[in-house]
């Protein structure tokens, strides 16, 4: 291979380099690292490899790629037409189609595939193929009494042979199986082949007869409320189905640490939590799987995410250490095991990979949701926080990271808030409210129109307007502030009762009427909920504030808030009430589930995992508990948007209301002035 040889240049990753005539596509891709799946090693069969040469004079490339710079057809692609059907317009066979001259070679992204776009908001991003399982076709020879070789034997001889798997070693299950699947496919089968670490052997789980052209894998992040899952094509990168459920742990506690009291206090308290989460489990399985007409024995890899306490309750952990200082993990490097050891209904071979923890209270799902952010590779600091009952914290850029968490509770879901719920239909989940009159303007989940816009009445016809989730709970408290219903010391202004039914006296402290229910009580906010949310947004911002001073610095140039919540928080109420420090509004983006994002990439490219692995051994990890400043941060967090820290790049684009003050009047009395803005 010489500059002399043809080049050759692979869209869309840019990837080239120069190729001897003659030299078949697929070959100068693997050369170059760009991955196109060959599950048949190159006989024609699978249709796996396809590419689409394009022709033309690329100038900014200085390659004229002509037809006839790619070779004639060939008898394989015209068998494989025959047998298979027709290739679509332009798409060859890189297995057969070989380099004649200068070439560009698209890799089609529905065909093998080096990309592949993350099924979440507002994020599209490729990631490079290499999972740990792949498909292998092999013909071997029949029995021969003359070469008394096994028939097992002969097989792992073929593998390496034409795959190269070395060492290989053979799942215990598959040995009863292999005479009878060599018979079936007539010496022609499919095997499986997992491999994650490169010092690791190669091991076989699982075989077919003929040509197997399929396999999947699972993604799932276990939450302490909701666990998701995705069902994943191995071979294209493809998400063929996704599902949720609420974590059935919730019956025994609803956050982490109540459920570790539980196991404290029950002797078969771990025992039925770990089970409860795996019949789950099998239960999205099954929904994936009938959602895209798939067999469970065709599922073969699987990556699970989930805070420490749901990483050990999975794994079947007794989590009790993780209750008190010093939070001792039992494992907090990657998990390699069998479906089979964990009761998960899938083939007797697939392989389980569990996500390594950062530290005792910042889990597996902060990790693979720093590997999907990478806040340790951004050029400016950047905070990563996913939100739910305990806040897991990330603050980083190319020079290093730290991370922590932060108890916040369930009031960010709708625990210990009066009128919240889950988000479901009939959840409020916007609010408005006009400065001047007071009245607000709702959404909820499962109606489009607004609260004051024609069809909103038959829209929540048959949801009824039932209460308020996070994201409502969020807006409705900024709504309040920003409205001078609530101070910046969280209190509900009582003086204003006199003027607006808004407004009322409940027992010794006031209440807002967010939204009268016909034949029910009324959705109302109280002054016990506006605690509970300073409270959550105070232990969040201390957290945030400890990392910020480890770091030595004093502000984020990027926030980003991850998790079912934070997909759904309005950033600038986010900022209003303080959740998190002062940025620019547009520089705190929502990114959705990253957590099951990161598990998706790790399930797509083994290199992924490697990448987490080394990257959770660098975070510095802060314990919050034990450090002396988080009370003072705290308190000080519990004003809006801060007592003592300034939001300049906010008050730029939202006008915060002045703080009320006391003024002496006749006779020596004093009153409030100031504080609501009147439009």
């Amino acid at each position: 291979m010489s500059d002399q040889d043809p080049l050759v240049l692979f869209m869309p990753s840019g990837k080239r380099g120069h190729f001897p005539v003659g030299t078949p596509i697929l070959d100068a891709a693997r050369e170059l690292g760009v991955y196109v799946e060959s599950v048949c090693g190159g006989r024609g069969i699978c249709g796996r490899c396809q590419v689409a040469p394009e022709f033309g004079r690329f100038a900014k490339h200085k390659i004229e790629s002509t037809p006839e710079n790619v070779s004639d057809w060939s008898a394989k692609e015209a068998r494989y037409v025959e047998k298979r059907g027709a290739l679509k317009e332009g798409r060859r066979l890189s297995c057969s189609a070989t380099v004649q001259g200068p070439l560009v070679i698209d890799v089609p992204a529905d065909a093998v595939i080096n990309q592949q776009t993350i099924r979440k908001a507002a994020d599209t991003r490729l990631i490079d193929r290499n999972p740990a399982v792949q498909l292998c076709y092999v013909e071997i020879d029949e029995p021969d009494m003359h070469k008394p070789l096994g028939d097992l034997d002969r097989l792992k001889d073929a593998l390496e042979a034409e795959w190269g798997f070395e060492d290989l070693l053979v799942s215990q299950h598959l040995m009863p199986l292999v005479q009878k699947t060599l018979r079936a496919g007539k010496w022609g089968v499919t095997a499986a082949i997992h491999k994650d670490l490169e010092s690791s052997r190669p091991t076989m789980i699982a075989l077919w007869p003929g040509l197997k052209n399929e396999a999947y894998g699972i993604a799932c992040d276990i939450g302490s409320t909701t666990i998701a899952m995705h069902l994943s094509s191995l071979l294209s990168g493809e998400t063929k189905a996704s599902a949720g459920t609420s974590n059935p742990q919730i019956r025994f506690g609803e956050d982490v640490m109540s459920r570790v009291s539980y196991v404290m206090m029950n002797a078969d308290g771990q025992q039925a939590m770990t089970k409860a989460v795996r019949d789950a489990i099998n239960d999205l399985i099954t929904q994936v799987c009938e959602q895209a007409d798939v067999e469970r024995e065709d599922v073969l890899d699987s990556v699970f995410v989930g805070n420490p306490i749901m990483h050990h309750l999975f794994l079947g952990i007794d989590p009790t250490e993780l209750g008190g200082a010093p939070f001792a993990l039992a494992v907090s490097g990657a998990v390699h095991t069998w479906a089979s050891e964990l009761n998960l209904d899938m083939n007797e071979g697939t392989r389980v990979y569990v996500v390594p923890c950062i530290a005792g209270h910042v889990g597996a799902d902060a990790a693979a949701a720093t590997l999907s952010e990478a806040p340790d590779k951004a050029d400016e600091h950047t905070l990563l926080v996913d939100v739910g009952t305990n806040a897991e914290i990330v603050l980083g850029d190319k020079h290093g990271a730290l991370a922590c968490s932060s108890p916040t509770g369930p009031a960010f879901e709708g625990a210990e808030i009066s009128c919240g719920q889950r988000a479901a239909p009939g959840a409020i989940e916007r609010v408005r409210i006009d400065p001047k009159t007071l009245e607000p303007r709702i959404r909820v989940i499962g109606a489009e129109q607004w609260s004051n816009e024609d069809g909103f009445a038959e829209a929540v016809e048959s949801t009824g307007v039932t209460g308020i989730c996070g994201s409502g709970i969020i807006e409705v408290m900024g709504e309040m502030f920003l409205a001078g219903i609530i101070d910046a010391d969280g209190v509900i202004d009582g003086s204003l009762a006199a003027g607006n039914p808004r407004v009322f006296a409940d027992g010794r402290t006031y209440s807002y009427r967010l939204w009268e229910t016909e034949g029910g009580p009324d959705i109302v906010v109280t002054q016990n909920d506006v605690r509970a949310i300073q409270m959550a947004k105070a232990a969040l911002y201390a957290g945030v504030k400890l990392l910020l001073a480890k770091h030595g610095n004093t502000s984020v140039a990027k926030i980003k808030l991850a998790g079912a919540f934070g997909t759904f928080i309005d950033p600038k109420y986010a900022l209003v009430l303080g959740l998190v420090p002062d940025c620019e509004v547009e520089n705190v983006k929502a990114v959705g589930n990253a957590a099951g994002t990161g598990a998706r990439m790790s399930l797509l490219n083994r290199d992924h995992r490697r990448d987490i692995e080394t990257t959770v051994r660098k975070i510095e990890k802060i314990e919050t508990a034990l450090e002396a400043d988080f009370q003072m941060h705290f308190v000080n967090a519990m004003a809006f948007p801060n007592k003592v820290d300034p939001f300049p790049r906010l008050e730029m684009q939202v006008p915060l209301p002045k703080p009320k003050v006391l003024e002496t009047v006749g006779g020596g009395a004093s009153r409030r002035r100031g504080g609501r803005r009147r439009g």
